[in-house]
């Protein structure tokens, strides 16, 4: 007979096990059979064809989308964390309102975000002709695009991660240990490379992972901005427009493949060596700046850098004021007045995406709520056998590329299985709010564990040695303790999901279409002042729950990252 303990592990485990199965490995191995199929029959001409010599605009998109993200990390690394040390080691007036704004990147979705730096920087961009009117030139000194366009808008929305996670790092170093390098005669560049700088290695491979899986997914920069330069998440787009399915699934693999790959790499070299520090400080300490010269000097910089960083939003705000048919062919908006605001609350077609997106991300956060909470109290407070491969089938949709999932999704339920309840889901409202489920459930797993793991089990015992049964204390006791964890991992899945363009733009029907899409839809009419009021209401919505998750639950940014 099993006992009661072992029967509550597999009745939580039936549930997370069906899930995780059905919509995570189900659809993954589906994409790997169709990777091996043509016209029907298995064959590998699809490898033969994406290596073969007529295959070269797929290799060059291989190389391309790994090259794009390798120096992506490398100009993410440089801006973020030269500002995490000079705004987390030296005080001067205006740091911590510096330090704050240094995140803003990160409430710009993606889409919206390269929207941003095509209306200030793109050939009919703000900036460029600005200059040219201010010199007097015959045409635009610069404008983005192609490679270098990409990399500028990655460096500026992924150094973040590079800057928060290398502020925590500083914060948590024992300043005793630089102390005892200064007093043994060593330079600070010597104290920087021999002792600061490998203590920050765990949190820049954290980093580094994740700038690297992020450029890797990244859809809308080059969407937007590669003009006829490739890249595989844009391949597999492509074949599945298409119609070439199989090519689409041997590209989804590959893709997956070159990323998961890197993960290992990344994990294998952090884990080289032991980070841990022996002793315990007293917390991290900055030193006052003196200099009057170097003092203003850092100001001035910080000012620079806020203005260039606040731009794409000022300039996205000042472009959704702009009325429709009142910035055409003129080098400047002519006129402004709230017409898109009250558009979008009043034509029921303008509200639509809007609804859409509502609906189909809370939805989606509704699942992983529950889903978030079971699992990760499976996982972190029960023992059973399979535990690690439960947990990797959890970080499944972490490692893989938005456009992969989209293609898993679509190879795995565009004709009935017993896990769409004998239905095609493809081609229907519900295989969004699915997809969103799946992209984000590491994400409230990850910060659901955070809690839990600082939990006390001796919490849970004293309450049922009281004579609390099981679901009793895990509603009264457990419950209330993860909540916060819980719910800004939830929220922030729902901002993602109200924001995701990648799966969307593979998923989307007319009925069901998001506010991304619309945003592409609006961009292609050239109604720019209501693509800008649609991108608004994403960053209301990122800049309301961060807030949210830091006012009422202790969370900052850097955690639910």
């Amino acid at each position: 007979m099993l006992n009661a303990e072992r029967k509550r592990t597999i009745l939580l485990l039936i549930p997370i096990v069906l899930v995780l199965v059905g919509y995570v490995l189900y659809p993954s191995i589906e994409t790997l059979i169709e990777s091996f199929k043509k016209n029907g029959a298995f064959s590998l001409q699809n490898y033969g064809d994406f290596f073969g010599s007529k295959a070269a605009s797929n290799l060059e998109a291989l190389w391309n989308s790994v090259y794009i993200s390798l120096l992506s990390v490398f100009f993410s690394a440089l801006i973020g964390i030269p500002l995490a040390y000079i705004f987390n080691r030296y005080d001067f007036p205006g740091r911590q309102f510096f330090s704050n704004i240094a995140i803003m990147p990160i409430v710009l979705p993606s889409l919206v975000g390269v929207m941003a730096f095509m209306f200030l920087y793109g050939e009919a961009g703000l900036v460029p002709n600005a200059l040219k009117d201010l010199f007097h030139l015959s045409e635009v000194p610069f404008s983005i695009g192609g490679i270098s366009g990409i990399l500028l808008v990655h460096a500026y929305t992924m150094y973040p991660y590079f800057y928060m996670t290398t502020s925590s790092a500083l914060n948590n170093i024992d300043p005793s240990l630089e102390e005892a390098a200064y007093n043994l005669g060593s330079s600070r560049l010597s104290v920087f490379w021999k002792v600061t700088f490998p203590l920050l290695t765990p949190g820049l491979v954290a980093a580094s992972l994740l700038v690297f899986m992020v450029s890797m997914a990244s859809f809308s920069a080059p969407y937007l901005l590669a003009g006829g330069f490739r890249v595989l998440s844009l391949q597999i787009y492509f074949s599945k427009t298409n119609g070439d399915l199989d090519m689409a699934a041997t590209q989804s693999v590959i893709l997956s493949v070159v990323s998961i790959a890197f993960l290992l790499f990344m994990r294998w070299f952090q884990n080289r060596k032991d980070y841990r520090m022996a002793s315990k400080g007293i917390g991290a300490h900055r030193s006052e700046v003196s200099n009057p010269l170097l003092k203003w000097s850092m100001v001035s910089l910080g000012i620079i850098a806020m203005i260039v960083l606040l731009l794409p939003h000022v300039t996205l705000l000042v472009l959704s004021l702009v009325p429709e048919g009142a910035w055409t062919w003129q080098t400047y908006p002519q006129a402004f007045s709230f017409e898109n605001f009250r558009l979008l609350f009043e034509d029921t077609n303008i509200w639509d995406p809007v609804r859409n997106s509502l609906i189909m991300a809370a939805i989606a956060c509704g699942g992983v709520f529950v889903f978030g909470i079971i699992t990760s109290y499976a996982l972190v407070k029960r023992t059973f056998i399979g535990k690690n491969l439960l947990d990797i089938l959890v970080m499944i949709p972490w490692a893989l590329p938005a456009t992969v999932v989209g293609m898993n999704l679509i190879l795995a339920f565009n004709e009935p299985s017993a896990f769409s309840f004998g239905k095609v889901l493809v081609g229907t409202f519900w295989i969004l709010p699915l997809a969103y489920f799946v992209r984000f459930i590491p994400l409230v797993v990850r910060s659901t564990n955070a809690v839990l793991e600082q939990m006390d089990d001796s919490i849970e015992e004293a309450a049922q040695n009281l004579g609390a049964k099981w679901f009793y204390t895990f509603r009264r006791v457990v419950l209330p303790y993860i909540m916060p964890g819980v719910l800004s991992g939830s929220l922030l899945a729902f901002v993602q999901a109200v924001g995701e363009f990648p799966t969307s733009v593979l998923l989307y029907t007319l009925g069901n279409r998001p506010i991304s899409i619309e945003i592409m839809n609006q961009l292609r009419m050239f109604n720019l002042g209501q693509a800008a009021a649609y991108g608004m209401i994403q960053v209301g919505l990122i800049a309301i729950v961060l807030f949210v998750s830091y006012k009422f639950f202790g969370v900052k940014s850097e955690n639910t990252l």
